[in-house]
């Protein structure tokens, strides 16, 4: 797998590139919205899910959950309807959708009651995360998607009081980038991020760095194939 990512039926456009040995999973994993409209395994999408609960949490707690439909389940449209008309537009091609929620409250432990979690939307981060990596180990892409109708997929999936909906995501393999609207079609390629240095600093916020901690680059010799 090259350590940057392309662009979908251009293999020699380079879009991503590290400044640092990063594993090529990441650099390769990018919210794509052409996709193939094909049923997925079952045991394609057990392994994402089983990949994400394997993410660390605030005292393993593990608050995420994932209430999910198949492409040929008979919910499908139902769940469809959960999105909003942009999202819907492309992610009816997908072969999974699964929305996300996560536990408020951390349980009562011992005497202690249970209490509001400040970490319970972080923890189902990191669990959205691996989803996300194994699903590009796979061969497939997994899209998030924040434009969701909340209230509905609340009362609808039966989503306890003490949970927050988090988010919706899209699961389904690449397909040509023609089958977007002209408007998507334009958008279809991995983003760029911002230089590490924008990002981290030494000591305090904003601290720009010296030639004493200056972020180091890979510079080592040769190009990668």
């Amino acid at each position: 797998m090259p350590r940057f990512a392309r662009v979908p039926g251009n293999p020699t456009c380079e879009f991503r590139r590290p400044d640092h040995p990063v594993d090529p999973i990441f650099v390769n994993r990018w919210s794509q919205r052409a996709l193939d409209a094909e049923a997925m395994p079952d045991r394609d999408l057990y392994t994402m899910l089983d990949a994400a609960r394997w993410a660390p949490s605030a005292y393993n707690i593990q608050p995420w959950r994932f209430i999910y439909a198949m492409r040929e389940d008979a919910t499908w449209d139902a769940f469809m309807s959960l999105l909003d008309p942009f999202n819907a537009s492309w992610a009816k091609n997908a072969s999974a959708l699964v929305f996300l929620i996560s536990d408020q409250l951390t349980p009562a432990h011992g005497a202690s009651p249970a209490k509001p979690s400040r970490t319970h939307s972080f923890d189902a981060g990191a669990a959205w995360a691996h989803l996300a990596l194994q699903a590009t180990a796979l061969g497939y892409q997994a899209h998030a998607m924040a434009g969701i109708h909340f209230a509905d997929v609340r009362q609808r999936l039966a989503v306890p009081d003490s949970f927050h909906v988090e988010i919706a995501i899209a699961i389904g393999r690449r397909s040509d980038p023609s089958d977007l609207s002209p408007a998507l079609q334009g958008r279809e390629k991995p983003s760029t991020r911002k230089p590490l240095e924008e990002i981290a600093f030494s000591q305090r916020f904003g601290r720009k760095p010296t030639i004493a901690d200056s972020v180091p680059t890979n510079d080592a010799g040769g190009s990668e194939q």
